[in-house]
């Protein structure tokens, strides 16, 4: 019985990576391999900017430079290789022209007395790395097709770029992507619903506008309105609606619409829009607007008969849409930066069955009654606006996307 268990704990040891005795900087011999053999292929597509440290540490085998060398590789596992300063100095330029748009990135703390810990305990080199590792299946997907590419010599190095840049995307997102998510990724026009690592529904949809674009971010869906309200946001308003009602008041009728003073809520007072002096809020303005523009529940609402909820500070989600015929069309950046579907009824059905304690026919009673009801979500779903140009689908195979915000161009990696 001694036996069997000191056996085990040897084995232990091995498979920790506890491997001889540690110098001085807590360095084991089989830990040094196995970084070297981590560093020799790029397992983690993470030297980056760290290139000519690498052949320091290759040629000398010095302690003191792995350890560097090590919370460097940690650090742009965690954070990507992407210059951020120069990007966000880009999407300044953006706002700048009255272009909204946000790229959220989601960066992890890497402490340098942590990794010190975790190696004089004796860790593996990939258990101390393991925290940083993106959870998106993506990563290793894409760096495993970004080594196949280039063997090839057909590949051209504006595909290797596009698929070395999307990498590093992924290092940027939320480190806790969820078990069960809602994918959107806007160049490819299309949301997945991805469950324990398999994609159970997959379907079209339309993102914003080039100079309205859909936000870069993740947040938990909360609920599901069926038969919603459009309460139109003041830079929405001033930007697309006030024009049109300036010139023509009785438009706001004519679209089902309703105008309210300083609240959404349509038990307030309603406010004829003839009476209103809209040469205050201009297009190019700013700030409040003490008009709210509801357009009320109905077949014809713009935002359709569902609208799914992730609260955000973008005032962003995902919506039913009565232009039915623009999912047709291959490059679909037409809202104001929300996600209109083309099957809410199927996400709609989905999300009542698996995320909610309501059933479908009682669903359905709320669905055709034409009034406001709330599904309120009891499980845990995620969702996540990406920005994959590169994207390795569920059959393996590689798929390459317009850059239609220009991301790929203002943000530029960090590798020597």
């Amino acid at each position: 019985m001694r036996l069997k268990v000191l056996w085990s704990v040897v084995l232990a040891v091995l498979l920790s990576g506890c491997v001889g005795t540690p110098d001085n900087e807590g360095w084991r011999y089989g830990q040094k391999n196995e970084f070297l053999k981590i560093l020799e292929t790029d397992k983690y597509a993470s030297i980056c900017d760290k290139q000519r440290l690498y052949e320091k540490v290759k040629q000398s085998r010095n302690s003191k430079l792995m350890t560097k060398m090590l919370v460097a590789y940690a650090n742009n596992l965690a954070n990507g290789c992407i210059d951020l300063k120069s990007f966000k100095a880009s999407q300044r330029e953006k706002k700048a022209k009255d272009i909204d748009t946000y790229y959220e990135t989601y960066m992890q703390k890497v402490k340098k007395s942590d990794i010190v810990m975790k190696l004089k305990a004796g860790q593996s080199i990939d258990m101390i790395l393991k925290p940083y590792v993106p959870q998106t299946p993506q990563f290793s997907k894409l760096i495993h097709t970004y080594k196949v590419l280039k063997k090839d010599g057909n590949v051209s190095a504006e595909t290797l770029h596009k698929v070395r840049l999307n990498i590093e995307r992924t290092k940027l997102m939320k480190p806790e992507m969820g078990t069960n998510y809602a994918l959107i990724n806007v160049p490819e026009f299309k949301v997945r619903l991805i469950e324990s690592g398999k994609t159970t529904l997959k379907f079209p949809v339309i993102v914003g506008k080039p100079n309205m674009q859909t936000p870069i971010f993740s947040e938990r869906l909360k609920y599901v309105e069926i038969n919603p309200q459009w309460n139109v946001p003041d830079s929405i308003m001033r930007r697309s609606y006030v024009a049109k009602i300036k010139r023509n008041p009785g438009w706001v009728a004519a679209k089902g619409m309703e105008l309210h003073k300083e609240s959404y809520d349509l038990r307030s007072p309603k406010v004829n829009p003839a009476s209103v002096d809209w040469s205050k809020y201009p297009k190019d303005g700013k700030g409040y607007i003490p008009y709210k523009l509801v357009q009320v529940p109905s077949v014809k609402n713009g935002l359709g008969r569902v609208k799914f909820i992730f609260p955000n500070s973008h005032a962003v989600y995902m919506h039913d849409t009565q232009g039915k015929s623009l999912f047709k069309r291959k490059i679909r950046c037409f809202s104001h930066g929300c996600i209109r579907l083309s099957k809410p009824v199927a996400l709609l059905n989905h999300v009542t069955t698996h995320y909610s304690n309501k059933d479908l026919p009682t669903v359905k009673n709320w669905y055709d009654s034409l009034k406001t009801r709330h599904l309120i979500l009891n499980k845990k779903l995620q969702v996540h606006t990406a920005y994959y140009t590169a994207y390795v689908d569920e059959s393996g195979h590689l798929e390459l996307f317009p850059d239609v915000y220009g991301f790929d161009r203002s943000q530029r990696l960090k590798i020597q």
